[in-house]
């Protein structure tokens, strides 16, 4: 006899809530070794004093540690685009960049949305599984949220870029140097209003299109005219950051509620930063002027 159906959606939903919490776990323990706290520690309970830029960058290091939130660029592309665009179209798109190779705005900006929706889905239903008082390592979740969030944030970062014609962020062998992490942070400060950050961005660009191969500008991003504005970008990020992490992790706290609230908050954050995000690329594709940006310090995002 089959199962019966109610039967069979429970079956379903617990699977899928075991997977949401295997990476809550996984992102929890990179979270906890990178940070340098065991996971029974969160911001909450200790009175150390936080460097913003340190926290930052450690959340970084943590996040790019997660496995699947580096973005092959090639599969990505030729992924997306298959449905969309002949082969040769497809071909050019990798080599060149979608832009350059002729796919149409639309077709761009239609990808980017679908990537913006996965990508939202799956950093709420995270956030609010990791929301629920008692499961899923409950003590681990406040530094751990800081890790999932960038992580998810790093995802569409690669996703809408590569979208919008820039260049792989990784070496061949999948490594990460100090120029990723550097332009990654920039992309970030971007989805969190950093003028900034916005500006960086613009100049890494206008240093790329005088480049015969389009490259990231390493000496310009490590030791240059780049470097300052992304030590400036980290603080600002770290800073909101922590902020945002201590609201949290007071309404987890709250039984019943927690979930709601949790991922609640990373929705309601989340997707206008990824269409924040997507719009700063769809004005530099069109050779705009850099917008008039609040700085992430301003910025309320809860």
């Amino acid at each position: 006899m089959g199962d019966n159906p109610i039967g069979m959606l429970g079956k379903a939903a617990d699977g899928a809530a075991k997977t949401i919490a295997a990476e809550a776990e996984l992102i929890a323990k990179n979270a906890g070794e990178r940070i340098g706290r065991t996971t029974s520690e969160t911001p909450s309970n200790s009175n150390e004093e936080i460097d913003p830029e340190d926290f930052f960058q450690n959340v970084l290091v943590a996040a790019l540690g997660v496995p699947g939130v580096k973005i092959n660029r090639e599969e990505y592309l030729r992924s997306a685009l298959q449905n969309y665009c002949e082969d040769a179209l497809i071909d050019a798109a990798v080599e060149q960049g979608p832009i350059d190779a002729g796919v149409s705005r639309a077709t761009i900006g239609k990808l980017a949305d679908e990537a913006i929706q996965y990508e939202t889905t799956k950093v709420t239903l995270v956030s609010a599984a990791t929301g629920i008082p008692g499961g899923i390592a409950m003590a681990a979740t406040i530094p751990a949220d800081a890790a999932q969030n960038i992580a998810h944030m790093l995802r569409i970062t690669q996703k809408l870029a590569y979208l919008y014609g820039w260049p792989d962020f990784f070496n061949r062998n999948g490594t990460v140097d100090e120029g990723t992490k550097n332009v990654l942070t920039l992309f970030l400060g971007a989805m969190f209003a950093s003028g900034l950050a916005v500006n960086g961005i613009h100049k890494v660009a206008e240093m790329m299109a005088r480049q015969a191969v389009k490259k990231l500008p390493q000496k310009a991003l490590t030791k240059g005219v780049i470097y300052p504005i992304v030590k400036k970008v980290a603080s600002l990020i770290g800073a909101k950051m922590t902020k945002d992490i201590f609201a949290k992790g007071v309404a987890k706290a709250i039984p019943g509620i927690g979930a709601i609230f949790s991922g609640g908050i990373t929705l309601a954050t989340f997707l206008p930063m990824c269409n924040r995000l997507k719009g700063y690329l769809d004005d530099l594709a069109e050779g705009k002027e850099v917008p008039d940006t609040l700085d992430v310090a301003e910025v309320n995002c809860e």
